[in-house]
């Protein structure tokens, strides 16, 4: 196992300012309290989110629905569904316990992300959950977030990766299926390929079944 013991850590931030370099003050100024025309237009387009929180630990959760999905209900406040996931709910505890939330959406083709940090609560607000149904049918939960920081970011990240080309997208079969990967993590390898084979089954069906309600 790889340990830290013959490396350097940096433990101050003075430390790391000091060979990291710091912002100019025309990027601090970037950072805004509130939400305005640009990013409220960004959001609306934005069929994909990624969602940190933390507690004891922290925790990254992909959200995704149509563009628009996430509602904006003032200029500080927005509305995310809980849509069905792995019931594991690690945001929502984290939400509940802590409350700080940091978001990052993305526009599909777009290397511009669009940055939100706030506060977040879990509600069970009916005319909330309303705003978001699907098929008639509200989810069961939803998380509002108050907005304190807003602010685009550059794209260099998404240009060195070049996420959006299609030339650098992989051929699926060269990775093992979901369910392989999750036996083989979870019982360590030599799984049966029928054993394989019903986890991705029942993974498939889920998501066929389940995008919206569970």
């Amino acid at each position: 196992m790889k340990t830290l013991d013959n490396i350097n850590i940096i433990n101050s931030v003075d430390a790391m300012l000091e060979i990291n370099g710091v912002a100019s003050v025309s990027t601090e100024s970037k950072v805004i309290d509130s939400l305005e025309k640009h990013s409220i237009n960004f959001i609306e387009r934005s069929p994909f989110v990624v969602l940190a929180t933390h507690h004891e630990g922290a925790d990254v959760s992909p959200r995704g629905d149509e563009p628009g999905f996430v509602k904006v209900l003032d200029a500080n406040t927005l509305l995310i569904p809980e849509r069905p996931g792995n019931r594991l709910a690690d945001s929502m505890r984290n939400i509940i316990q802590s409350g700080a939330v940091g978001m990052l959406f993305m526009i599909p083709g777009m290397d511009d992300t669009l940055r939100i940090n706030g506060f977040g609560r879990v509600t069970d607000h009916a005319p909330y959950l309303d705003m978001m149904k699907h098929k008639g049918k509200p989810p069961k939960l939803a998380i509002v977030v108050d907005v304190k920081e807003v602010f685009l970011h550059c794209p260099k990240a998404f240009i060195r990766s070049k996420l959006w080309d299609p030339k650098g997208h992989i051929d699926r079969s060269t990775m093992p299926t979901l369910g392989k990967m999750i036996l083989d993590q979870v019982k360590g390898g030599d799984v049966a390929a029928a054993e394989v084979d019903a986890v991705d089954a029942m993974l498939d069906q889920d998501n066929k079944e389940n995008l919206y309600h569970s």
